[in-house]
């Protein structure tokens, strides 16, 4: 059976949060803040070559960030010449397009070479990021430029155009090679991916000319100031979510902010112009990440406790070097024999845990202690089992048998930090003194506020938010609490029930959304 991929996108003022939802289970989590810059995977800076490692034959680069960026001999690429040369020589008065096509790419890097022989303290040189800073480290670079599109992988100063091994027919990788090679200018070289499997020229054109639009448009930068600077970031990260996960399979995107939507649209347009329908603008009051259960499952899901089948739950650690799990069997059930109970249960365990790395982008070292089984032959269909369960991560990983002590070592690419959600939070009703106004009289107080704003203030439109709890209290029943109120004061009352409330929260506002309290 297909599974059916949702994208939620909320937009709030601080921040652009994106769930994946798999068969209305939720998979993916990443989060963009919208305020200020933070150092991301794919982000191009003009950097400040700050001091050279001779003995790890590398570099720190300054970026801007106050940790010092790393960049290693091996990933300055084949042709790092040419855009050492290009920095050089590039000023206002040059005209950029004819320097960038005369530079000559050759001769290649070798690779026993040292980097006191290639950089120096002080140098300019183009960077791109592809380690974000994660705990003390700064960020991992490469001077081997890429701008990766949905389709075509667009690579300056290079000279190869190579298509994607998972593309079988000879026919259609000639084509595209061809209709690549024909488009591209000199000095430019491209990677053709699987997605670009029958596409049309038009839209291959398209895409390739936005990618190097975009790479031409940062050279002002730097002819005008040779200084350290960003000078051009990936997609946002809604859209490099799309292009990396965009399949046949997704079934909708729904965004709740009407700037995003166009944006995802545009985009979808460019990249494959027969899915733009899949993209819907959530209109509801309710907030999308509520409608969705979206809130529900990242409150279950980011604590150290996670449950999962048969009263079994898993204990999340998190420490300096590596990640710890742990299978508890909980109640366990009598009517099977135990060793089968417990393959079950590590079984059920290995889907939470395949999720859990995507949900919470763990990575590094992560050490699993299943429940133990005597055989043999379960402890290899278990490692199997996972096996299958990782093919979706687009994270590079490795998973290793389980040892006889019961514990399996997966290993994760790491590119940025773990998401970390804390999902305790101080009662909003006592302020943590554990005492709160009796319950019995909560209804009373919302009613004083209501009086107020419809005599003093003229106010005759109401949303009041609540936990469900609350909101079923004052609507249920034929003549509810709700609707006296109506009737008592002639005004509209309109209840939002959030998931995220804690019992007896509740919130006052007009009817434009402005909060009264």
């Amino acid at each position: 059976m297909e599974s059916v991929k949702d994208l939620i996108v909320d937009v709030n003022s601080t921040e652009v949060s994106l769930a994946l939802m798999e068969n209305h289970k939720l998979i993916e989590l990443d989060k963009e803040s919208v305020e200020g810059h933070s150092y991301s995977v794919g982000d191009v800076y003009l950097g400040k070559v700050k001091k050279l490692l001779p003995a790890l034959n590398a570099a720190f680069v300054d970026i801007g960030d106050e940790k010092e960026a790393f960049v290693h001999y091996l990933d300055l690429g084949l042709y790092f010449k040419a855009f050492d040369e290009f920095v050089r020589r590039i000023n206002q008065n040059t005209d950029h397009k004819t320097l960038f096509s005369n530079i000559g790419i050759g001769p290649i890097l070798e690779k026993e070479g040292r980097i006191e022989n290639v950089l120096a303290p002080g140098q300019m040189m183009i960077v791109q990021i592809v380690k974000e800073p994660i705990s003390t480290k700064g960020s991992r670079l490469t001077a081997e430029v890429s701008l990766a599109g949905r389709n075509i992988v667009l690579l300056p100063f290079a000279e190869k155009v190579s298509v994607s091994q998972k593309i079988s027919s000879k026919e259609e990788k000639r084509r595209l090679e061809t209709l690549v090679r024909n488009i591209l200018p000199k000095n430019y070289g491209a990677i053709i991916r699987t997605a670009a499997e029958g596409k049309n020229a038009a839209v291959l054109d398209a895409e390739l000319m936005s990618l190097i639009e975009k790479w031409e448009g940062s050279w002002d930068k730097i002819a005008k100031s040779k200084s350290v600077q960003l000078l051009f970031t990936e997609y946002s990260k809604t859209t490099t979510v799309l292009r990396d996960l965009l399949n046949d399979t997704f079934s909708n995107i729904y965004v709740n902010n009407e700037s995003v939507y166009e944006e995802i649209r545009k985009y979808i347009s460019l990249i494959s112009p027969d899915q733009e329908k899949i993209v819907k603008l959530y209109r509801d009051n309710a907030p999308i990440f509520d409608h969705f259960e979206v809130t529900r499952q990242i409150k279950s899901s980011f604590g150290k406790v996670v449950p999962i089948k048969q009263g079994a739950y898993l204990v999340i650690e998190h420490t300096e070097a590596l990640h710890v799990i742990d299978v508890n069997s909980g109640t366990r059930s009598k009517n099977k024999e135990q060793e089968q109970n417990t393959y079950d249960i590590n079984c059920y365990a290995a889907e939470e845990i395949a999720r859990q790395l995507r949900l919470r982008d763990m990575g590094g070292i992560v050490i699993v202690d299943f429940i133990d089984m005597e055989s043999g032959e379960h402890r290899n269909m278990l490692f199997k089992h996972m096996q299958e369960l990782m093919q979706g991560d687009r994270a590079k990983h490795n998973v290793l048998p389980l040892t006889k002590f019961g514990l399996m070592q997966i290993t994760r690419q790491r590119v940025r930090p773990a998401t970390e959600i804390n999902t305790t939070e101080v009662c909003p009703v006592c302020h943590g003194t554990g005492k709160i106004a009796s319950s019995v009289v909560i209804d009373e107080a919302i009613e004083r506020r209501l009086s107020y704003y419809v005599s003093e203030k003229g106010i005759k439109s109401f949303i009041l938010k609540t936990s469900p709890i609350l909101g079923s209290y004052l609507g249920r029943g034929f003549i509810s609490i709700l609707s006296k109120w109506k009737r008592k004061y002639k005004c509209k009352i309109k209840l939002v029930e959030i998931t995220d409330f804690s019992v007896l929260q509740n919130e006052l506002y007009n009817e434009k959304g402005d909060k009264l309290d």
